[in-house]
């Protein structure tokens, strides 16, 4: 999985436990593409303290789907479901899997 998708989809289902402080250096880093110099001008620090904690959000992210693996079973269902919509099914199994979709 690409590097970005994976700490968004990460992000999505762990950042809410990160600090205040951490969520917000991580989301300007991650879904606003801010370089490591745009951060550390805008939270008014250096470059490696910007660097140290988005190695540290990640390794506490990563931390999180270790012992949960909850972005794991969602690809995995995700998967699944989009299977189970390609196949030659009865139309009610595509309302659900459609449900079920939009869920996700």
């Amino acid at each position: 999985m690409e590097k970005i998708v994976e700490q968004g989809l990460l992000y999505d289902f762990y950042g809410d436990l990160l600090t205040e402080h951490q969520r917000a250096v991580y989301e300007d880093a991650v879904y606003n593409d801010m370089s490591l110099s745009e951060l550390a001008d805008a939270y008014e620090v250096s470059r490696q303290g910007i660097h140290d904690l988005l190695k540290r959000c990640d390794k506490i992210l990563l931390g999180y789907e270790d012992k949960l693996h909850l972005v794991e079973k969602f690809t995995k269902i995700k998967g699944l479901l989009h299977d189970m919509k390609e196949t030659e099914q009865l139309s009610e199994i595509h309302r659900i899997a459609d449900e079920i979709l939009e869920e996700l």
